[in-house]
Protein backbone atom coordinates (compact mmCIF):
# COMPACT_ATOMS: atom_id res chain seq x y z
CA UNK A 1 0.00 0.00 0.00
CA UNK A 2 1.50 3.34 -1.02
CA UNK A 3 1.51 6.57 0.98
CA UNK A 4 -1.49 8.10 -0.84
CA UNK A 5 -3.61 5.02 -0.22
CA UNK A 6 -2.61 5.01 3.45
CA UNK A 7 -3.62 8.66 3.79
CA UNK A 8 -6.99 8.11 2.09
CA UNK A 9 -7.76 5.00 4.14
CA UNK A 10 -6.98 7.07 7.25
CA UNK A 11 -9.35 9.80 5.99
CA UNK A 12 -12.10 7.20 5.47
CA UNK A 13 -11.51 5.83 8.99
CA UNK A 14 -11.62 9.38 10.41
CA UNK A 15 -14.87 10.07 8.53
CA UNK A 16 -16.54 7.04 10.12
CA UNK A 17 -15.14 7.86 13.58
CA UNK A 18 -16.20 11.52 13.45
CA UNK A 19 -19.64 10.54 12.15
CA UNK A 20 -20.08 8.08 15.04
CA UNK A 21 -19.05 10.83 17.48
CA UNK A 22 -21.46 13.32 15.90
CA UNK A 23 -18.53 15.62 15.03
CA UNK A 24 -20.11 17.47 12.10
CA UNK A 25 -17.40 20.13 11.87
CA UNK A 26 -14.76 17.38 11.91
CA UNK A 27 -16.48 15.59 9.01
CA UNK A 28 -16.77 18.84 7.04
CA UNK A 29 -13.03 19.37 7.49
CA UNK A 30 -12.45 16.13 5.53
CA UNK A 31 -14.02 17.43 2.31
CA UNK A 32 -13.33 20.06 -0.32
CA UNK A 33 -15.34 23.28 -0.31
CA UNK A 34 -17.02 22.20 -3.55
CA UNK A 35 -17.76 18.60 -2.52
CA UNK A 36 -20.82 17.00 -4.15
CA UNK A 37 -22.80 13.97 -2.94
CA UNK A 38 -24.94 11.87 -5.26
CA UNK A 39 -27.63 9.54 -3.88
CA UNK A 40 -30.38 7.56 -5.66
CA UNK A 41 -33.45 9.59 -6.53
CA UNK A 42 -32.18 12.85 -5.06
CA UNK A 43 -30.68 15.99 -6.57
CA UNK A 44 -26.94 16.47 -6.04
CA UNK A 45 -26.10 17.61 -2.51
CA UNK A 46 -23.46 20.30 -1.98
CA UNK A 47 -21.16 20.58 1.03
CA UNK A 48 -23.48 23.20 2.57
CA UNK A 49 -26.53 20.95 1.93
CA UNK A 50 -24.65 18.09 3.61
CA UNK A 51 -23.81 20.32 6.59
CA UNK A 52 -27.44 21.43 7.00
CA UNK A 53 -28.76 17.86 6.76
CA UNK A 54 -26.16 16.64 9.26
CA UNK A 55 -27.04 19.39 11.72
CA UNK A 56 -30.70 18.37 11.37
CA UNK A 57 -29.80 14.83 12.49
CA UNK A 58 -27.44 15.97 15.28
CA UNK A 59 -28.24 14.27 18.55
CA UNK A 60 -31.16 12.34 17.04
CA UNK A 61 -29.23 9.35 15.71
CA UNK A 62 -25.99 7.54 16.29
CA UNK A 63 -24.49 6.50 12.96
CA UNK A 64 -22.09 3.54 12.87
CA UNK A 65 -20.59 2.20 9.68
CA UNK A 66 -18.14 -0.33 8.35
CA UNK A 67 -16.55 -0.07 4.96
CA UNK A 68 -14.67 -2.50 2.74
CA UNK A 69 -12.61 -1.03 -0.09
CA UNK A 70 -13.06 -3.09 -3.25
CA UNK A 71 -10.87 -1.02 -5.59
CA UNK A 72 -8.57 1.94 -5.14
CA UNK A 73 -6.40 4.04 -7.42
CA UNK A 74 -4.50 7.30 -6.97
CA UNK A 75 -2.76 9.29 -9.67
CA UNK A 76 -1.39 12.78 -9.22
CA UNK A 77 -3.85 14.84 -7.20
CA UNK A 78 -6.90 12.61 -7.84
CA UNK A 79 -7.88 9.25 -6.39
CA UNK A 80 -10.95 7.07 -6.20
CA UNK A 81 -12.16 4.33 -3.92
CA UNK A 82 -14.98 1.92 -4.72
CA UNK A 83 -16.23 0.40 -1.50
CA UNK A 84 -19.10 -1.45 0.11
CA UNK A 85 -20.49 0.28 3.18
CA UNK A 86 -22.84 -0.92 5.90
CA UNK A 87 -24.55 1.73 8.01
CA UNK A 88 -26.53 1.33 11.24
CA UNK A 89 -28.52 4.33 12.45
CA UNK A 90 -29.80 4.10 16.02
CA UNK A 91 -32.45 6.51 17.27
CA UNK A 92 -31.35 8.32 20.42
CA UNK A 93 -35.00 8.60 21.45
CA UNK A 94 -36.30 5.07 20.87
CA UNK A 95 -33.24 2.91 20.30
CA UNK A 96 -34.75 1.72 17.00
CA UNK A 97 -32.11 0.62 14.51
CA UNK A 98 -32.13 1.06 10.75
CA UNK A 99 -29.55 -0.90 8.78
CA UNK A 100 -28.57 -0.20 5.19
CA UNK A 101 -25.77 -1.31 2.93
CA UNK A 102 -24.57 -0.64 -0.57
CA UNK A 103 -21.77 0.47 -2.83
CA UNK A 104 -20.06 3.84 -2.84
CA UNK A 105 -17.71 5.44 -5.34
CA UNK A 106 -15.72 8.27 -3.79
CA UNK A 107 -13.36 10.67 -5.53
CA UNK A 108 -10.64 12.37 -3.51
CA UNK A 109 -8.58 15.41 -4.40
CA UNK A 110 -5.19 16.31 -2.97
CA UNK A 111 -5.13 19.89 -1.71
CA UNK A 112 -2.21 22.24 -2.46
CA UNK A 113 -0.93 21.46 1.06
CA UNK A 114 -0.80 17.74 0.19
CA UNK A 115 -3.84 16.72 2.26
CA UNK A 116 -6.36 14.35 0.66
CA UNK A 117 -10.00 15.46 0.87
CA UNK A 118 -13.30 13.98 -0.29
CA UNK A 119 -14.43 15.80 -3.46
CA UNK A 120 -17.26 13.64 -4.89
CA UNK A 121 -19.26 10.79 -3.41
CA UNK A 122 -21.75 8.60 -5.25
CA UNK A 123 -23.53 6.65 -2.54
CA UNK A 124 -25.69 3.90 -4.04
CA UNK A 125 -27.45 2.90 -0.82
CA UNK A 126 -31.18 2.96 -1.55
CA UNK A 127 -33.30 5.05 0.83
CA UNK A 128 -35.70 2.19 1.56
CA UNK A 129 -34.60 -1.43 1.78
CA UNK A 130 -37.70 -3.35 2.70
Amino acid sequence: MNHDEQQIRKLMDEWRRRTLEGDIEGVLALMTDNAVFLTPGNPPMTRSDFAAASRGFAGKFQVESTQEIKDFHASGDLAYAWSHISVVMTSAETGARTERAGHVLTVFRKSPSGEWLLARDANLIAADQG
